[in-house]
């Protein structure tokens, strides 16, 4: 059994067995990787706003419980990101490539950075709602999710099962964690500040965020860079399908050239 202390790095440094493994095994999709990674590893600086309040893991030097940062939640979310934007592609076979100029010009995508944004925005005004900060982050990754699609309905289908996939993936996680390190879970998290509803002996909201991670993060890469999803015959042929929804062009001045 794993000791409690240093359950928490290596629980998040497990995360990047897989990561390390598709990098190697998928050249193809090493770009989405590094790029969802770099941009979800900052979040783990969060930190400091669910400790101790959502939970409080023993960490490497005891950094958590004196000054609510640690090392272990950067790998985490470095780890988590750029499996969940790649997990989808790689399990079906697609691969991404850009979206033609001629379908930026959507009267849509005008809205492309504020949703982008949007997930950001709604956390700092739930924020402050008098409940744990876990639902903010929860429910914010929902309405980010939700913008997405309404811009990019092709990815719909992508972020949907994206999040089922990450869901899964998680599970195997938790339960390792359960398996390695008994009672660990009902010890660090504050169950007195949660729902108090659990599956199998997980928190309802450890699989919520999974699931809502997994429903946004996973099409969040080529929402932000301008990428379509296709079978790689299909993209090597190049008769690429017009995204659904953007195929006619908007009258408004977005029309007059397409969003960097």
């Amino acid at each position: 059994m794993i000791s409690e202390h240093y359950a928490w790095l290596i629980w998040s440094s497990s995360f990047l067995l897989p990561w390390l493994a598709l990098y190697g095994f998928y050249p193809r999709h090493r770009r989405a990787m590094g790029w969802a990674s770099v941009f979800t590893a900052p979040f783990g600086l969060t930190e400091p706003l669910f400790v101790p309040e959502y939970w409080n893991p023993p960490s490497l030097f005891d950094l958590a419980q004196r000054t609510g940062f640690d090392v272990e939640s950067i790998i985490f979310c470095f780890g988590i990101g750029g499996v969940c934007a790649v997990l989808y592609n790689i399990l079906t076979g697609r691969v991404v490539r850009p979206v033609p100029a001629t379908e930026r010009v959507h009267g849509r995508h005008r809205y492309h950075r504020f949703i982008l944004a949007s997930p950001f925005a709604a956390f700092v005004l739930l924020y402050w709602l008098p409940w744990n900060p876990i639902y903010p982050g929860i429910i914010a990754m929902g309405v980010g999710a939700i913008a997405a699609m309404w811009c990019r309905p092709d990815l719909t289908r992508k972020s949907w099962i994206g999040g089922i996939l990450f869901l899964g993936y998680y599970i195997v996680f938790l339960v390792g964690l359960q398996t390695t390190v008994p009672g660990y879970i009902d010890r660090v998290w504050n169950h007195g500040a949660l729902l108090g509803v659990y599956v199998f002996g997980m928190p309802i909201e450890e699989l919520l965020f999974a699931f809502a991670f997994g429903l946004y993060w996973s099409s969040v890469y080529e929402h932000s860079t301008w990428r379509q999803v296709g079978s790689a015959a299909i993209m090597a042929s190049g008769n690429t399908a017009p995204i659904r929804g953007t195929n006619e062009v908007s009258g408004s001045s977005c029309s007059q050239e397409a969003p960097q």
